[in-house]
């Protein structure tokens, strides 16, 4: 009994640890791309990003259109660690990594076949209502280009 005691005791504080954690992370909610205030190279865009609690991880799910213009959708769960973790449904990249530089503000790398495809910035605005992405990544030709991407939160 005292056992089942001390491991539910555990597992409440985990969560409640989690809650607390999430709610202190400005990233985590839904944002959706504001085109208006975004510059964009190509066509290609992530139109909705939702950032969720996973347990000890943040789940990443991203949904756009692709440089086709057909629907794009992809998902990652990691931490904000640098470490890679896998990506799944986006051809241009296999593997992302986001690593926090400061409370509102994260790095990011993807990765194909162990080459750097992407990398970015990502800032959340101090009061929260306002995410910008910066993306530098090699276009169709090879030559490098830059798009910043402005979401506002849901």
């Amino acid at each position: 009994m005292k056992r089942t005691i001390w491991i539910l005791s555990f597992v409440m504080l985990f969560v409640a640890v989690a809650a607390i954690v999430a709610a202190d992370d400005p990233n985590i909610g839904t944002w959706n791309l504001n085109e208006g205030k975004s510059k964009i190279s190509g066509t290609a865009k992530n139109t909705k990003v939702v950032y969720e609690v996973a347990g000890d991880s943040v789940k990443v799910t991203v949904d756009g259109v692709d440089n086709d213009g057909k629907a794009a959708h992809n998902e990652w769960t990691g931490k904000f660690d640098g470490k890679d973790y896998a990506v799944t449904g986006d051809s241009a990249s296999t593997m992302r990594s986001y690593k926090r530089i400061n409370a509102h503000t994260l790095e990011l790398t993807n990765k194909k076949d162990g080459k750097v495809t992407l990398t970015g910035k990502v800032v959340v605005s101090p009061d929260g209502k306002t995410r910008t992405v910066t993306i530098t990544a090699a276009d169709a030709s090879g030559k490098k280009a830059t798009s910043t991407y402005v979401y506002d939160k849901e």
